[in-house]
Formats: C-alpha cells, structure tokens, sequence
C-alpha cells in the first residue's frame, strides 16, 4: 500500500476538505484530483501524486486537514518517490545541444569554420561608400580625421566582401568591448534618416502597376466623392479625405498582394483599419461589388438603414467591420494582443499555425496615447512575428505637426528598435534613388537629417521652386546635384509611402521576418492629390468639403475618366465589370481567398455543462463561510473538469490571482508563457506553485488592466476571428474595472464580444482597509451605460451560480451578443440554500422575494437590498419584527439595471400602444397586493437605486455609499456611509413616521438608541 498525503500547501492549517472526488475502487492516474480544499482565502484541488487504486479513503468532507495528513491509500501504486534522473527543461536541452554542435565545429586551434561564418553573415549587396557622411558634429572632436577615414573604409570593405550581416557582427562586437573597456558610450537606437531596405534589396512587385494606379486612383476619387457629397447634402455629417488620401498606397499593396481572407479553409489574417480612412474601404468595397452607389450616397447617414457607418464599428455593420479601431490608441494595443492570443490557440492546439498576421494601421498623431505604445515590450518579449504594425507619418494631427521641431520618424524607430521590434523605415521614394545614388559627398543624407518634419510639411505645400530654394540650396553641392532637374521634376520627388514599389518591399520583408514583431514607419503627405485646399496644410483634417476647382484638380491629377459635368455632380465612378480593373481586383481578392474587411458572426456553439457543475452551490453552506468570489471560483474549478469546456475557459488575471483565491489554477490548468519556465519557481514545492507552461491556460498579464481587457477582448471575440467559441473570464478589482478601461469596454460592445468580467472585491465598504482608491461605489453604473452589458450584483453563492450558467447559455450556446458583469465579493458569511418557490428567471430578471417576516405586526415594509448590503438588510428586518413589531418582505435585488431595462421598454412600449392595455413592468408584478413604503440599501452609489424609482408604487427611499471611499472596518464604514443595519432600521422608522404610520417618538428614540448624529455632514462631504 502507499500512503496519499496532504502535501505542502503553504501556510494554511486545519484546512476543511469541501469535496471528494474520488471513492474506494477507483483506478485513478497521476495528477487526477482527489479532493478539494478550501480556506478563507482560496480553495485548491490535491492531485494524486501516483498511479493506482483507491483501497481506502481516510477523510471525508467536512474534515480539516493540515500538511502531511494521511488522505487515502493506494493499491498497485506507483510511487512518485522512487528516486528517478531529474529531468532537464527542454530550454536547457536545447543549448546543450546547440553547445555539443558548436564544439564538433571547433578545430584543435578553437578557430570556428570560417565558411559557415560567411554564410550566416551573406546578404552581397551593391554598397554605396560616403566617405565623410555625418551629421550635425561633423568632424568636431576628431583627432585623428585620417584613421578615421581608415576605420570607415575597412568598415565598407566588410560590407562588400561578406554583407551587412557580418558588418553589424563586427560592430556588435567592438560596442561590447568597448562597454568592458569601461568606455560609457551613448545609447542610439536610431538609424540615418533613409530607407531601412536599400534600393538594391526590394524585392519587386509581380503586380502590373499600370492597372493598380488606375485603381488605386478610382479608389480615391470614389472616397473623396462620398465625403464631399455628404456635407454638400448635410453639412452636419462631418466626415475625413485627408487621411485616406495619404495612406492609400499604403493600403492598396496590402490588399493587391499580402492579405488573406478567412474562408473554408483559412481563418485569414486580422486587419486593424485605421479609423479615419473608412471611406477608402468603402470606396474599395464598392469597385468590388460589395457595396452599392445608394449606400455610398447615405455614407453617415444609419438611421433609415442601408447607409455606412462613419467609421469601424462592428456593432453597425456586423458582416464587414471587425474591430472598432477609431478611439485612439485601442487599435495599437488591442491588436498586439490579438497577435499574443493567437499565439496562445496555436500554442494550445486549438487552432492551426496558418502563418496568420495581424496588420494595425496607426497615424503618428496616435502614437502619442499611452495605449498605444504602452504594450511595445510585450509584442517584443512574446516574439509575436506575427504582428505588423504600420505607422502612417504624414507629419500632421488635427491642429498641426505631430513634431514640428523634430522628426516622427526617428522618435518612431528609437522607441520600437529599442523594445525589440523589427523597424522598417519607408522614407523616400523611387524617384529619389538617383539622386541618392549620384550624391557622392554625403550632404544629401545630412540636408535630410538636418530638416525637421515642420520644414518637410511646408515642402509639399509649397511647391517645386521652394523645395529647390530652402532644401537643395542650403549647400552648393546640392543645388548644382539638382540643377538639371525642373521645379515639377523636383516636386515629383516622391515620399516612401506614395510609392508601391518601396511599400511592396516593405510589406514582403515584413510578412517573412521571423523572430520579432514588425514596424513599418512610412512617410506620407496628409491630403495627398487635394491641391491647395488640403495638401499638407494644418487644416486638411478638418477638411471635408472641396469645392468644384478642387474636384477638377483631383479628377485630372488621378486621370479619372469623367466629364465635368460629372465632376460638377460628384459622381462616382465605376468602370464596366468587364473592364481590367474591375477583372484584377476581383482576381486579386480571389488569390488572397476573398474579400475584407468581412466579419464571422457564428462559430459551433457550445453546450452548457450539466446543471451538477452548479447544484452544490444551491445548498447551504452549513457553518462554512465563503466570499462569493471563493463560491465562483468553486465553479470554475468544476467547470474545469469538463471536458468539452475545460479546454475553452480563459482565466484572465492582472496579477491578483492569489488575493481571488485563483492560486490554484497554476498547476491544475498552468500559466500561458510562450517560452515555457525557464527556470524553478521559489515555491516549487508546494501545492499551488507558480508553473508556467506553453500550453498553459491561465493568462496572468501582470500589473495592466488595460492589457488584460485587450486579452479579454480579444479571447471574447475568438468565434468570430478565429472561428472557435472561447470563454474569457477576466478577474479584476472592481475600482480598477469600468474605471480604468471604460473605453475599452465600450470597444468591446461594439466588437459583440461574449465573455465575464468579474468586478471582484466589490462595493465601497466591503474592501475595508484598503481605502479611497480602491473601494468601488459606481461600477455598476458604468457597465450599465453599455447596452449590451448585462450586469449582476448577487449576494449567495446559489444566485451566483444561476447567473453564470445563464450566461454561459446565452453567450456560448444561444451565441447572443452579450456580455456579463457580474460583481464578487471578499466578504465571508454563511450562504443559505436556494429559497423554496424561487424561480431561476426571478433571479435573472433582477429581483425575487427573498423571505417574508409575517408576525402581525403592526405595520409592513418592503426592503430591497442587494450584494454585500443586502445581508445588513436581513438583519435590519429582524430587528425591526423583534424590537419594533414592524413585518417586513426582503426582497433580493440581483440587478438594479436589468430592472431598470425592463422597466423602460414596457414603460416604451405602453407609450407607443395607447389603444392597448397597458403591460406592468417586472417590478409592478412583483409589488402587486404589498404595501409600502419601500427601503433600497446597496454598497454603491445610490444613482443605481434610484433607476427604478419612477416604477415603484410607493415612498421610495434609497441608502447607498456616495462620496469618497477610506480605510476602516466593514462594520465601520458601513455606519459612516449609512448602510448599515441600525441606519436601515432608523430610515424605515422615519418613512413609516412621514406616512404617520407610527409615532414620531419611536423613530427619535432610535436615532438615540443606534447613536446617530442629526448634525453629521453628509458622507459626500466629508
């Protein structure tokens, strides 16, 4: 026989054993659980250390346990310690390997194969030499001019023998000496202000350029045209040319050549649309059929239907948006997470590795969100080469220069180069090249460095002979460089991301890095093709209207084959479909597997788990006393045994899983880390140990709450991106919910995300000590300004589990567009079983009769209370019945806001139907045949309680906790904000006074007896 002990669980002792999971007789295998403890603070299955059969079980539920108490035996057991090899981490196998390699190639003089050097480092190009290329400082503080002329030409001899490659070796090299040396070199992460890939590395296009122009330029007049003739209708409408007009190209190349649709048989690649150019996708989608001349006509005109939303929002147009992208800086870092999440189906085996990307379009205005940079480091970290991000620097945002005195550009690749991303610079255009190509001396590169993105905006605004005076004719060199050019062939000096060829290169070098997320930084010119009323102006985003000399300007610049009368009308233009352009963008779409943008809405459902998964939390809790975080928690734990769900549960948790009782998810599910664990964690040898795991589960996201919602959104909306029904459950302080994200969560009821959010350690006065910050009064509120947010405040473990399953049901089978927020708490106390005669849709629905105190009193009371307050509204009953003779019907008030939705759409309903008989609301029927007065208590802010006021039918009176939160007991800051039991009674007494119900004298002696100050300030102003 061999002995199944507790093993080390930490500090915990006498700990009750809730559940066990196996009986006598059963084969069980290694790491099955037996049992389930639970403490105050957590429970924790213990798994099976062995193989074997049950012989005898030595505890049953109800018993405490400690480390080292004898649980069960095992017969024909296998046990785990026999001394056995330690085995190694595959990542320490791995370099051992990688090690036994290199010695084989080391020869008896320790010299590597200088062969194998060459070919790792071989990437022969044509490299252009500059022997004096500098910047600002030019030769100030060289000593020795001659030796260093000596270092740059060996420098260029490496380059041109063995590559770029070997060259960056060698100089990685001779920094790190240089450190060692004791040298305090400057850190630089920024490269000459030049395309990243030189014009002899780009791999060309296969496109036939002639006709993608000609789209390219339909494309462009056909958005401009939906703009304009929108405001010339509406003024109001509002709308944007600018944007699209300088991202175009950039835009074009991708769908001509680099993204794949989802289909049958590819999920496809993700697509973050900047926000601002809506009307260039529309006005692709509309060359390809998709969308039609009516609809282009009603472009931010919804209402009636049939027209296009002013931007991405999937929630307005369900088959075509995918992700809402328009609030700056979601986009960025929304989809850094989506790249992360992908990673982690893959790494799970839940979806196939398909060489999927996901592509964000961000303006360098954006960049300047904290959301949007603020994630960097963890693409970097997680290696995500499946991300791309492409950053449009047109110089401008709305008011004027993104960095007028410096350059985007270089801030752009210092800051991404030095997290770890691949950066891609698109600067210059082709026509560029033989300029760059003939500039012998250097100062063509170091004009370019010397100009800031203010003078380079008034570059293009100013025309040809301007450029020719301010930029080439600082030095002698370069105005004689450009002296054979006219001032048009020197405006025609095109910037990198106006230019296919130079954004095709970008894009392929992109899609085929491996190792590190990628960066292109493209330069573009904001309102490029608008002329003088919007090309590189501080006004071009506002600019919304042009008037019919521009359109004339626009038309013959872009070759357009309409009349002017046409052009007068602002029609749009769509060639015959037989025609090649419409024939090559049709075919192009059809190589890359169909259209986008296009959106999934259905994936196979999944089936809610029995209802035995639920039933135990129905039942009292006897002299145990749990938080309903912990009862949740119970849930998911069981949940997790299930087979067809087990696998599609995403626990998502900002680095609290040990405050919510989570700690024991680590080693039953394991903790996502893409590169496995590294290394031993320092409580490895205790029960809830931190294991990280490639195919770990739990994603524990640290100390970001903007982050974990990012994941959150991203796991929530998987049926529709990644054709597989996930459940995302996201644990989170409650202040640190709403609060902190609110704009997050209203992205992610537009994206139809299905999920929980789990507002934990709610309520202002249930978080105790930890004070203003932390105690939560009005999240509730806030989730209910989301109209599909479905939000509970459950005070037992048994509603707890009503609403979750329901959840499930309808989010994962029904695959409704919802998403929940249900409140937790930290609070331990005694949960009764489910009430006899309580419906399950009573609860849902919001509020149901929790228990009738009928001692013939000489009056009644309704009390309606609701999460951590609704336990001081029990207790207030009591007293009121015993020292008061007052009967009172409790009443448990899961959500105030589902009655309150209820409320106004029967309200609406009876408002538009006078002829009819008038439907009564939830909260009528339940009122219907009992008196008042009514008295709401809650641990939030009253606004929630005092949504139901106008369908109470009586005095209404609510308590709730506004003001500021501080530190201090439960019991303490309930009597400071008024929510406690003597301040329920009092409030009652007092109503009942104000209806002369009972005597004034009764309510004064009270309000002596629970020593309550007339004169106390109310809690807002303290």
């Amino acid at each position: 026989m061999i002995e199944i002990k507790v093993p080390d669980i930490g500090d915990f002792k006498n700990v009750e054993i809730i559940e066990v999971l196996v009986k006598e007789g059963d084969q069980i295998k290694k790491n099955d659980p037996i049992l389930t403890l639970e403490s105050d603070k957590s429970s924790v299955e213990v798994p099976s250390p062995f193989d074997g059969k049950i012989a005898s079980l030595k505890v049953k539920v109800g018993d405490k346990v400690s480390q080292g108490s004898l649980i069960a035996t095992l017969s024909n057991g296998v046990s785990s310690n026999i001394p056995q090899e330690k085995s190694i981490l595959p990542e320490t196998e791995k370099i051992i390997q990688e090690a036994e390699k290199a010695l084989k190639k080391i020869d008896p003089e320790k010299k590597i194969i200088k062969e194998e050097l060459r070919q790792n480092f071989k990437t022969k190009v044509e490299f252009k030499k500059f022997t004096n290329y500098s910047n600002e400082q030019d030769n100030i503080g060289d000593v020795d001019p001659q030796e260093t002329i000596e270092w740059i030409d060996s420098l260029n001899g490496v380059v041109e023998r063995d590559g770029p490659k070997r060259a960056n070796y060698l100089l990685g090299k001779l920094i790190n000496q240089a450190y060692i040396s004791g040298s305090n070199l400057p850190y630089n992460q920024k490269t000459p202000y030049i395309n990243t890939i030189p014009r002899e590395m780009e791999v060309k296009s296969p496109g036939d350029q002639v006709i993608e122009n000609k789209i390219r330029s339909l494309i462009r007049w056909n958005a401009a045209c939906m703009v304009v003739r929108a405001n010339k209708k509406l003024p109001e409408l509002g709308g944007h040319i600018a944007t699209f007009a300088s991202a175009a190209t950039l835009y074009d190349v991708g769908f001509n050549h680099f993204w794949k649709a989802q289909n049958e048989k590819n999920l496809g690649d993700l697509i973050y649309f900047q926000g601002h150019c809506s009307p260039g996708i529309y006005a692709r989608s509309f060359l390809e059929g998709r969308i039609t001349t009516k609809q282009l006509e009603n472009f931010r005109q919804e209402v009636d239907g049939g027209g296009l939303s002013s931007y991405p929002h999937p929630w307005l147009m369900p088959n075509y948006w995918q992700f809402p992208t328009v609030s700056m800086g979601l986009g960025p870092i929304m989809s850094i997470y989506q790249a992360r999440f992908m990673k982690y189906l893959q790494n799970r085996s839940l979806i196939e590795d398909q060489n999927r990307k996901v592509w964000a379009f961000l303006g360098d205005g954006e960049m300047d969100e904290p959301e949007s940079t603020g994630a960097i480091s963890l693409a970097a970290r997680e290696k995500l080469d499946n991300l791309i991000f492409v950053i449009n620097c047109n110089l401008q945002r709305l008011d004027g220069p993104v960095r007028g005195n410096g350059k985007i550009i270089q801030e752009m690749e210092g800051l991404f180069r030095g997290a770890g991303w691949n950066v891609i610079k698109v600067i210059w255009g082709s026509y560029w090249d033989p300029l760059l190509a003939k500039d012998k001396t250097g100062l063509l590169l170091k004009r370019m460095e010397e100009c800031v993105d203010g003078e380079y905006q008034a570059f293009k605004a100013k025309g040809g002979a301007y450029v020719r005076s301010h930029f080439f004719g600082k030095y002698p060199e370069l105005r004689e460089l450009v002296s054979n050019m006219t001032d048009e062939d020197i405006w025609k000096l095109n910037r990198g991301g106006h230019d296919p060829h130079k954004v095709y290169a970008a894009y392929h070098a992109a899609q085929n890095h491996k190792g590190s997320p990628t960066v292109i930084i493209a330069k573009t010119i904001k309102g490029y093709g608008m002329g003088k009323s919007g090309e590189s102006i501080n006004t071009t985003h506002q600019q919304k209207k042009l008037d019919v000399n521009d359109m004339y300007y626009f038309r013959d610049r872009f070759n357009i084959p309409i009349t002017d009368k046409q052009v007068e009308n602002l029609e749009f233009y769509k060639p015959d479909e037989k025609s090649e352009e419409i024939q090559y963008i049709k075919e192009r779409r059809k190589q890359l597997g169909g259209f986008i943008p296009t959106r999934r809405t259905k994936t196979k459902a999944l089936k809610t788990p029995a209802n035995e998964f639920f039933e135990s939390s129905y039942l009292d809790s006897g002299d145990r006393e749990l938080s309903t975080t912990m009862a949740l928690v119970s849930i998911l734990t069981k949940i997790l045994r299930d087979k067809e769900y087990s696998s599609r549960l995403v626990p998502i948790i900002p680095d609290e899983a040990r405050t919510f009782g989570m700690e024991g998810f680590f080693q039953k599910i394991g903790i996502y880390a893409h590169e496995g664990q590294k290394y031993e964690p320092v409580d490895s040898e205790q029960l809830s140990s931190y294991r990280e795991d490639k195919s770990g589960q739990v994603l524990e996201e640290g100390i970001t709450e903007a982050g974990a919602m990012s994941s959150w959104i991203a796991a929530g909306t998987s049926y529709s991106n990644h054709n597989i029904e996930m459940i995302p459950i996201y644990l989170f302080y409650s202040m640190f919910g709403f609060q902190r994200i609110g704009d997050f969560a209203w992205a992610a009821g537009d994206a139809q995300c299905r999920g929980f959010l789990i507002g934990a350690t709610s309520g202002r006065t249930t978080l105790a000590g930890e004070g203003l910050q932390h105690q939560d009064g009005h999240s509730l509120i806030m989730a209910s300004t989301i109209p599909n947010c479905v939000s509970y405040d459950p005070t037992f473990s048994y509603e707890l589990a009503v609403i979750f399953e329901d959840g499930l049901k309808r989010m994962h089978e029904k695959q409704e567009n919802v998403f929940y927020y249900i409140t937790t708490l930290n609070e331990n106390y005694k949960h009764p079983a489910m009430p006899k005669g309580v419906k399950k849709e009573d609860i849902l629905k919001g509020m149901y009769l929790f228990k009738e105190i009928n001692n013939k009193g000489k009056t009644k009371v309704q009390l309606l209370g609701s999460g951590a307050i609704l336990n001081e509204v029990i207790r207030a009953a009591e007293i009121l019945s015993s020292d008061f003779g007052i009967d009172s019907d409790i009443w448990s008030v899961t959500s105030f806001n589902e009655l309150r939705k209820d409320a106004i759409e029967i309200e609406r309903k009876n408002l538009l139907n006078p002829d009819k008989k008038p439907e009564k609301t939830y909260i009528e029927k339940c009122f219907e045949k009992r008196t008042g007065p009514f008295i709401a208590a809650t641990d939030y802010i009253r606004t929630l309680s005092e949504g139901i006021r106008n369908y109470v039918p009586g005095t209404y009176v609510t308590l709730g906790t506004d003001g500021f939160g501080r530190s201090d007991t439960r019991k303490n800051l309930r009597k400071f904000f008024e929510v406690n039991k003597e301040f329920i009674v009092y409030s009652t007494l007092s109503t009942l006074v104000k209806e002369q119900k009972i005597a004034s004298k009764v309510a004064t002696d009270a309000m002596k007896k629970y020593n309550i100050d007339p004169k106390k300030p109310i809690p807002t102003k303290l």
